[in-house]
């Protein structure tokens, strides 16, 4: 267990000069203590900031770019790592010494929150899709309900910044009212080196095959995200996925999931043809009153619900202000167009589970009008990151009638579809959206949900999804 006190006289090395490397930094910086920093990268920073800015923000820190240094992580008595960087490397895991204390920015937040009188309570949630709507739904809800909390992790303020600025305002005689909870959404690669964490809840939210390219297997994937159950009190696992169970029988759980709920668990009722969100036997609130439409919407406000009931908050208040959280960017988001077209931004859809859950979940919302049933095309392709896309298969000959595919392994998706003749495959997204315009019919809907990262032709997934509106906003237009 690391103390304030532990950091003074320590050797301490941050790896990695991205967002969380520069908050480790600003948090040893706070305290005046030496520290280098190390990233293999030439230019690890963004356009508006540069080496002389650093050296002129950290005055106490040494910084070695270009490889990973192998004499500073062999002096180092505590190295913090980013969690896009795998400590698994050789140029890294080779030159650890034995007595060094590896953590990332999460573990030593959680680490130094234990010291506290009162220490910050903690909601923490993984799983491969959904998490960044259901904190966000869930800080919304706080938000509403008067409880001050802090997104944080994988999403929103860096952890340890929350203490940076407690030193600052302390300094500056600035007040500074700490969070209630702090709301975590984390992923894989941050817990890895997450083992103290003591939360009041913890979620697996649903587990799909995503970053085998850095697990190697599904057991191991699978085994990393359970290791969250650990570190809290209550277990929130989702009755549809077995792979969100908590691997310690004796832990004190409650459950969501899409059938109909037990006494003391969450889950959907139907009652005269209209589904419901419910607790036990008291139905909630209408599916079709909430603006998050599919099943795996209907399971991320369970969850959401789930950790508010939890943390001891109204369950009444929290169901009344549902339907005000409008969902997040690049998440089946849908883009405003006068052609009769639905046309869905799911950039964010990452990997295969995202992509089941998007099109599974707008099945259900493909009704027919008369003799008409609307139809859905898909847009898909990137950097697969070594995944399997054959669970993809049945799906797509059950509901999708178009596969547009393009990128990297979009080759890999076209294969698996039955018959090739509904088969596009395209070198950009705006030709995509051309073909898809092409193939479109009112009431249709065209879902750019990818299955696969973004970076081999975007900087990002928020790129890739602003393209594609772009795209669709340009050839709308021009065809009205």
């Amino acid at each position: 267990m690391t103390s304030l006190s532990d950091l003074k006289h320590k050797q301490i090395l941050v790896l990695g000069a991205g967002i969380t490397g520069l908050s480790c930094a600003r948090y040893l910086s706070a305290l005046d203590l030496c520290f280098a920093v190390n990233d293999s990268r030439v230019n690890p920073f963004t356009s508006n900031y540069n080496e002389q800015e650093f050296s002129k923000d950290f005055p106490t820190a040494s910084l070695h770019l270009g490889k990973w240094h192998q004499e500073l992580i062999a002096k180092a008595d505590i190295i913090l790592i980013s969690p896009g960087i795998n400590s698994e490397l050789d140029e890294i895991k080779l030159h650890i010494n034995t007595h060094c204390q590896v953590m990332g920015d999460v573990e030593l937040f959680c680490q130094l929150n234990q010291e506290r009188i009162k220490p910050i309570d903690i909601l923490a949630l993984t799983g491969s899709n959904g998490k960044s709507t259901v904190v966000s739904l869930l800080a919304y809800l706080a938000k509403c309900l008067g409880v001050k909390a802090q997104l944080g992790g994988n999403i929103g303020q860096p952890v340890l910044d929350i203490f940076t600025d407690e030193i600052v305002n302390t300094h500056t005689s600035t007040n500074n009212d700490l969070p209630e909870f702090l709301i975590l959404e984390l992923s894989s690669f941050q817990l890895e080196t997450l083992t103290s964490m003591q939360a009041i809840a913890t979620s697996v939210l649903n587990v799909s095959d995503d970053h085998l390219d850095r697990h190697q297997t599904m057991e191991n994937y699978i085994k990393i995200k359970q290791s969250i159950y650990h570190q809290g009190k209550v277990a929130i696992i989702n009755r549809d996925d077995a792979a969100t169970n908590t691997p310690n029988p004796s832990q004190a759980t409650i459950s969501i999931g899409s059938d109909d709920p037990a006494e003391n668990e969450f889950g959907v009722t139907v009652e005269n043809n209209k589904a419901y969100l419910a607790f036990g036997t008291q139905n909630l609130i209408a599916l079709e009153e909430l603006p998050l439409a599919g099943m795996h919407n209907a399971l991320n406000y369970l969850t959401a619900l789930a950790f508010g009931y939890c943390a001891g908050w109204s369950l009444t208040k929290l169901v009344d202000n549902l339907a005000g959280f409008t969902g997040l960017a690049h998440r089946c988001q849908r883009i405003k167009t006068q052609d009769r077209i639905t046309w869905i931004n799911d950039s964010k859809a990452t990997n295969i589970g995202a992509t089941l859950a998007a099109i599974n979940g707008l099945a259900q919302t493909l009704t027919s009008e008369g003799n008409t049933k609307p139809r859905l095309i898909l847009i898909a392709g990137g950097d697969g990151k070594g995944a399997d896309f054959t669970p993809l298969s049945a799906p797509f000959s059950q509901y999708v009638s178009q596969v547009i595919t393009l990128g990297k392994d979009g080759d890999s998706i076209a294969n698996i579809v039955v018959n090739q003749a509904n088969v596009s495959k395209v070198k950009s997204l705006h030709e995509a959206v051309q073909v898809a315009k092409a193939h479109a019919q009112a009431g249709d809907v065209v879902l750019l949900s990818p299955a696969c990262a973004s970076l081999d032709m975007f900087k990002s997934f928020v790129d890739r999804g602003e393209q594609f509106m772009a795209a669709v906003t340009l050839l709308t237009e021009e065809s009205l």
